[in-house]
C-alpha cells in the first residue's frame, strides 16, 4: 500500500476506513439511501487521502494544513455516520463510527504536537 519503508498509522488507519467505507456506502446504495451514501463516500474516503497528501508537505507549517482539513473531512463522516446510526431502516454503522472517533483522536494529537515542534 505505502512506499515508505516504516509503517505509518495515520496512513495505515485512515486507508483501511476508507475502505470499510466504500463497503459500508455500497450497501446504503443498494438501500437506495443514494444522497447519505454520497456524502459519506466523499467525506470517508477524503480522510486518507488529504492524510496521504499531507505526507508529501512542503513544510511543516503545510504538513498541519493538510492534516487539519483531513480533520474536517473525519468530523463530517462522523457527522453522516451519525445520521446513519441514529436513522431509522439503516444498516448498524457503530464500528466505523469508533474507528472514525479513533481517527480524530490520532489527528487531533498529530496537529498539536506538530504545532508544538514549529514554537
Amino acid at each position: 500500500m505505502q512506499s515508505n519503508k516504516e509503517k505509518n498509522l495515520i496512513v495505515e488507519l485512515t486507508f483501511e476506513f476508507a475502505l470499510k467505507i466504500i463497503k459500508y456506502t455500497e450497501v446504503l446504495e443498494k438501500e437506495r439511501k443514494f444522497v447519505l451514501a454520497t456524502q459519506l463516500l466523499k467525506s470517508g474516503t477524503s480522510v486518507g487521502a488529504n492524510v496521504r497528501e499531507a505526507q508529501n508537505a512542503e513544510s511543516k507549517a503545510d504538513f498541519i494544513h493538510k492534516m487539519k482539513i483531513a480533520a474536517k473531512e473525519a468530523d463530517e463522516t462522523e457527522y453522516w455516520l451519525l445520521l446513519c446510526d441514529k436513522s431509522h431502516g439503516f444498516i448498524d454503522c457503530k464500528e466505523l463510527l469508533s474507528d472514525c472517533i479513533s481517527i480524530i483522536k490520532v489527528l487531533s494529537k498529530i496537529i498539536a504536537s506538530s504545532k508544538n515542534k514549529i514554537n
